[in-house]
């Protein structure tokens, strides 16, 4: 089967070809490059190809094509059925083309792991702390945060896809001075509502979500707060609005199809004193020095450009002492990596924390951040415009309002999670081709009235025999290259959880979906040739159940109408 031991057989080949190349020439190395194997764009470039002659030639100071010749003439000899023909092309790249019956194994794989198609022990239960979204609940979560939890709920699904034991989490920032802010902000805007002339702050939170917190206070309690500026008063309207906004944002992110595996309190941080503890332990092992009053982290020991407060001169923790106790805690639960979805507004933040995390015993390269980038809405060809800090801007409710949880979703994920997003609104909305969801979910769907039409017939996979299906009638250039698609799926998997990119899923999905459309139109899928009806009916099946595997990665559904 060309499968994953195929893959592992044909590097074992081309080691051993290597090697006895190097011993002809007596030429001693320890260690060969290493192989990587590399499905081709274009399907003429054959199933799979490499490099190795190229960057053997770079290591040695030989010939690649020589070397690329050498492996072929090799692989001819011991190919052990695998290959149909092995090509070079280039400076020295190899193609190679497996035999037929390889390929259509495949589908015998998809049909036979169904759900699990896809699937690898890449991770090996490697635990991983995925931490995304944190906003600060201080108002309704934007457009901008929906990509970031569009991009963090994927990559978790992704991550579990490739073997490795991920748990999600929401960090609360509910500790701080925005908190006072937030409940200072809410009560002026209830005693304005009361007739009090009283100047709102300039650092107050903006926007109508304040006002309907002020409002929904005057209907519970009435005049009970009129005049009242107390710690005590304040306390309360930052209660009240902090659990009602995280409230409202849990609704949001359920909407959106996301749910945290665990919401993490700021303040429990020192509700349960574990931040300066952490600050004692890095004074005490030298990573901390007193200066001014206040107390500096050496984070430019670790390549950052400057020393950063963590307790400043009152004994006030600053937010970044809250912040390496929460990642220390992490690792105490017993977490490997640690990754953090930021706004590309934290660019900074990241060399500091870096640093923290290396002066607490742990390596710089098990804390990974993916900084995810603005995103821009338009309507009619024009830029919608948002302001956060003067409160009017697109909420995500609204987006899903307008839009739905799947096209959002897909918009989001369609590019890498570091490249600017411009989200179409007029293309979301539309429900033709053009929209790359619609396109794809239409795929779906019709394969979906195909195997209706195949039950109709009683042409089903359950009657399918599949010991005596004769796959080798789809021998059309547009069903082998359908078939080679699928063969790709679980090596974009395990690239896409490697480098944390979910759009690889998502550009494969409108590959996969391409292909089946022209496939669709140009040939019968259930016609009066029963053999030919099911072989085809198996290759569409097979589809299916790879579509519906991409969609969940990327939290999209998968209906079959349309």
């Amino acid at each position: 089967m060309l499968n994953e031991t195929t893959h592992e057989s044909l590097k074992l080949l081309i080691t051993e070809s290597v090697f006895q190349y190097l011993k002809n020439k007596g030429i001693e190395l320890k260690k060969i490059p290493v192989i990587i194997l590399t499905t081709p764009k274009d399907p003429a470039h054959g199933h799979l190809s490499t490099n190795i002659a190229l960057q053997l030639s770079g290591m040695i100071s030989g010939n690649a094509k020589e070397i690329a010749g050498f492996i072929v003439q090799e692989l001819e000899k011991n190919n052990r059925g695998m290959l149909d023909r092995v090509e070079i092309a280039g400076p020295g790249f190899i193609n190679f083309y497996f035999q037929k019956d390889l390929l259509y194994n495949i589908l015998h794989e998809i049909i036979a792991e169904k759900d699990r198609f896809g699937c690898s022990d890449l991770g090996k239960g490697e635990k991983i702390l995925l931490e995304y979204v944190s906003v600060n609940p201080t108002g309704p979560l934007h457009v901008g945060h929906g990509k970031c939890a569009a991009v963090g709920d994927s990559l978790s699904k992704i991550l579990r896809a490739a073997g490795y034991q991920v748990s999600t989490e929401y960090y609360i920032n509910d500790h701080g001075k925005q908190m006072d802010t937030l409940g200072q902000s809410v009560l002026i805007r209830y005693r304005q509502l009361l007739g009090e002339e009283i100047e709102f702050p300039e650092n107050g939170y903006q926007g109508d979500y304040i006002v309907a917190l002020a409002k929904e206070v005057r209907e519970k309690y009435g005049t009970e707060f009129k005049a009242k500026d107390d710690q005590e008063t304040i306390n309360f309207f930052k209660s009240y609005a902090q659990q009602k906004i995280l409230q409202d944002i849990k609704e949001d992110l359920i909407l959106f199809g996301v749910e945290f595996d665990n919401w993490f309190s700021e303040e429990s941080l020192y509700t349960q004193d574990k931040v300066y503890p952490v600050i004692d332990r890095l004074r005490q092992e030298g990573f901390v020095y007193l200066e001014k009053g206040a107390l500096w982290f050496k984070s430019t020991d670790f390549g950052d450009e400057k020393d950063r407060v963590v307790t400043r001169a009152n004994g006030e923790a600053a937010y970044f002492a809250s912040d390496i106790a929460y990642h220390d805690d992490k690792y105490k639960r017993g977490f490997q990596t640690l990754i953090d979805i930021w706004g590309s507004d934290h660019h900074g933040y990241i060399n500091r924390m870096k640093a923290a995390v290396q002066a607490l015993g742990y390596t710089r390269d098990s804390f990974q951040v993916l900084l995810v980038q603005f995103v821009t809405l338009l309507r009619a060809g024009k830029t919608v415009g948002m302001s956060t800090r003067g409160g009017q801007f697109i909420t995500l409710k609204d987006l899903l309002k307008e839009v739905g949880k799947d096209v959002a979703r897909y918009f989001f994920l369609m590019y890498s999670y570091d490249s600017h997003t411009e989200f179409d609104l007029d293309i979301a909305k539309s429900q033709s081709l053009e929209n790359p969801v619609y396109y794809i979910q239409y795929a779906y769907a019709r394969i979906c009235s195909i195997i209706k039409k195949g039950e109709i017939k009683n042409i089903t996979l359950d009657d399918i025999n599949k010991e005596q299906i004769d796959l080798k009638l789809l021998d059309k250039r547009e069903e082998l290259e359908i078939i080679k698609k699928l063969m790709s799926f679980k090596k974009v998997v395990e690239r896409s959880a490697i480098k944390r990119k979910p759009y690889l899923i998502a550009g494969y999905l409108l590959e996969l979906a391409s292909l089946f459309h022209k496939y669709y139109t140009e040939y019968k899928i259930i016609s009066r040739e029963r053999t030919l009806s099911e072989s085809r009916l198996y290759l569409v099946c097979s589809v299916k159940i790879v579509l519906e595997n991409a969609l969940f990665l990327l939290g999209i559904g998968a209906p079959q109408k349309m």
